[in-house]
């Protein structure tokens, strides 16, 4: 029947096309971002992150890298509360990403110190292993334009200070990158209780692997791929102080694996699962 009147199946496609692209397209604009969805604690980039936004958008970063963690159980698990609308209230244009070639950044800020970050950008491989991402050490010396910055913030309408130029001064496109990651999900505050999932991961105080050398071999696997870029290779110190055997109780090891220490930029590894993050102890406290 419809075949027969192009025309009329041609006003009905469009119409039904244009209602599925007002309803989630062009409705969503008034939904989100308003007074009910703003949040107090999400503030303006500063002038140095808002550069090392700018340099993240030009270097593609968006193209691997996800700043969305969906309401779902896997995403929160591993990624961090779920996002919320008024995170992107200056984000322009929206870095939400639909690919992960590499891990979701939105809850990056402070996760890892500084000099990860540094070390990371200038050799992935490093700190993470098995990574493909390529290398942009060339942002060491490559200069921050502090006139542009101007310019850039005056448009986003921004506040800024004269003081916040002039400190934009000698610096590099690698250091406004780092201040930019490190701002990322750190205007809400953490939640969770981090020491009482170690406790419910471990469920012993002292290791029930220790010792066993086919433990401590797998042990070693699983520090050289997640320990040996903050720590060293040979457990000697690095970013992250000297391992040696009896530093630590089984039990306390586990718990700093597990949960981290995000004073000091160490993330934790629950994600590693009881028996690896057994094995890994086993490792370290191996003579």
């Amino acid at each position: 029947m419809w075949e027969k009147r192009p025309v009329l199946l041609l006003l009905l496609a469009t119409a039904a096309i244009l209602v599925g692209t007002i309803v989630t397209m062009v409705l969503p604009f008034f939904w989100v971002n308003t007074e009910a969805d703003a949040i107090a604690e999400v503030t303006p980039y500063t002038a140095l992150e808002n550069e090392g936004r700018d340099i993240y958008v030009r270097e593609g970063c968006n193209n691997c890298h996800s700043q969305l963690i969906r309401p779902l159980a896997p995403d929160v698990k591993r990624y961090g509360p779920y996002s919320r609308s008024g995170e992107f209230a200056y984000d322009r244009p929206f870095l939400w990403g639909s690919r992960r070639g590499g891990p979701d950044l939105a809850r990056i800020g402070n996760k890892y110190s500084d000099e990860w970050h540094y070390r990371h950008m200038v050799d992935p491989r490093s700190m993470v292993p098995e990574t493909n991402m390529p290398e942009y050490s060339w942002l060491n010396d490559a200069k921050v334009d502090a006139a542009f910055a101007v310019r850039k913030m005056d448009v986003l309408g921004f506040p800024y200070t004269q003081g916040d130029i002039t400190a934009l001064e000698g610096k590099t496109e690698m250091d406004a990158m780092v201040a930019y990651l490190q701002k990322l999900g750190t205007d809400l505050p953490r939640t969770g209780k981090a020491a009482d999932k170690a406790k419910g991961l471990r469920k012993a105080e002292e290791n029930p692997l220790g010792g066993d050398p086919a433990a401590i071999a797998e042990g070693k696997d699983v520090y050289a791929g997640n320990c040996a870029g903050c720590h060293g290779a040979d457990r000697g110190g690095n970013i992250g102080p000297e391992l040696a055997p009896g530093d630590f109780e089984d039990d306390e090891l586990f718990d700093t694996i597990a949960d981290g220490l995000p004073d000091d930029g160490m993330p934790g590894f629950s994600r590693l699962g009881r028996d690896r993050i057994w094995k890994l102890v086993a490792f370290l406290q191996a003579e």
